[in-house]
């Protein structure tokens, strides 16, 4: 799901137990952060492969809109406001977040949040 959208964030870490894409920070984010450049990239999302479950983390979904727009079944696998968990496949809900990722990120790169790679 996240690969995807590697050729316009860039590629942070491609692990056995973890991928994951950053971004550059875009004007929103330095507005939040003051005006002043905390960091040069920004976490977008990742996935961490642990001992009985799979993370996905999608920074991104943060927004109510998008919250409000997923299943109760996807919504069943948050654990906090951007983190999702499983413990088996499941292609319904797989599908619904790979749609969800992007348009997470689109809402996420026009809101400016983050700029190009």
């Amino acid at each position: 799901m996240l690969a995807k959208h590697s050729s316009v964030l860039r590629l942070s870490s491609d692990a056995q137990d973890h991928y994951g894409l950053d971004a550059t920070p875009g004007p929103a984010t330095l507005k939040a952060w003051r005006g002043k450049m905390r960091r040069k990239r920004l976490p977008v999302g990742w996935v961490e492969i642990r001992k009985s479950y799979v993370s996905y983390h999608l920074m991104a979904v943060s927004h109510a809109r998008l919250r409000a727009a997923m299943s109760d079944g996807l919504r069943a696998r948050m654990q906090g406001k951007t983190c999702f968990n499983f413990t088996a496949s499941d292609p319904d809900l797989f599908r619904e977040l790979d749609q969800i990722t992007t348009r997470a990120l689109s809402a996420f790169r026009e809101a400016g949040f983050i700029a190009g790679r």
